[in-house]
């Protein structure tokens, strides 16, 4: 089967490739480096030609609210027609947990529209939800900071390890399309600030955490269930003390 990954050599594409290229299958990283083009579309016909499954991780640059808008609507367009074109059997997309409930937050409802366009394609898809990965832990938390403490909001929250979502990618590519969501998450869920809290421990930074009911989360009001799964997800197997350890070892 030969799949393509748009986005294979960001964080979550380059582990996707190793995984189903580990289950014997033909992959093609498709990214700027290797010629191809979301924004322009060059080098997409070539890329897309034979095959089965497209697998869609690619991130916008910006979280400007415009210009994450327009990145997701033209990627989203130019693979939809490339896609058709070459007969694409499944389109994989890697969206978030929480997009539809959050519409103060401009990067989610940028997830929307592109949630949509795969939608209304005529390439049967499955469009995979994750929860915030363990790795954007330490951007969010400097993100978070104000006068040497991180003020978080109190609701849940539900961390994945990025190895967890590119197996779980990889399933849902070698699966058949189920033209609706699949919701992926990290075994353990607990509030926000104590999923913090525990990480700076475990990294031996001095910052207090707290909680700020009403502390956004890139623009976005957060209630307590805007970032876990509301019903049945498949969780990964990663921990956050199991995926820090593992971390610290590679460091």
């Amino acid at each position: 089967m030969k799949i393509v990954v748009i986005g294979g050599n960001g964080l979550v594409g380059s582990r996707t490739v190793a995984s189903l290229r580990e289950a014997g299958h033909e992959v093609l990283a498709a990214s700027p480096s290797t010629g191809v083009d979301i924004l322009t579309g060059e080098g997409l016909p070539q890329a897309l030609t034979g095959a089965d499954v497209v697998v869609d991780v690619v991130n916008s640059p910006s979280f400007e609210p415009q210009a994450v808008l327009a990145f997701f609507e033209t990627a989203g367009r130019n693979l939809a027609a490339a896609e058709r074109a070459a007969g694409v059997r499944h389109h994989v997309a890697l969206s978030i947990v929480g997009t539809d409930r959050m519409p103060d937050n401009a990067y989610f409802q940028a997830k929307v529209a592109q949630e949509k366009l795969v939608r209304d394609s005529a390439t049967p898809f499955t469009i995979v939800r994750s929860t915030q990965f363990f790795e954007f832990l330490s951007s969010i938390a400097d993100g978070s900071t104000s006068g040497g403490t991180v003020r978080l909001p109190g609701g849940l929250f539900q961390p994945i390890a990025v190895d967890d979502v590119a197996a779980l990618l990889a399933d849902a590519a070698l699966a058949a399309p189920c033209n609706g969501i699949i919701e992926i998450a990290g075994p353990e869920r607990m509030p926000f600030d104590e999923v913090m809290r525990r990480y700076l421990r475990y990294a031996g930074d001095p910052r207090l955490v707290e909680r700020v009911p009403d502390a956004r989360y890139f623009g976005g009001k957060v209630g307590e269930f805007s970032l876990v799964p509301l019903t049945e997800a498949r969780l990964g197997q990663i921990d956050l003390e199991t995926w820090f350890r593992s971390s610290a070892s590679i460091a």
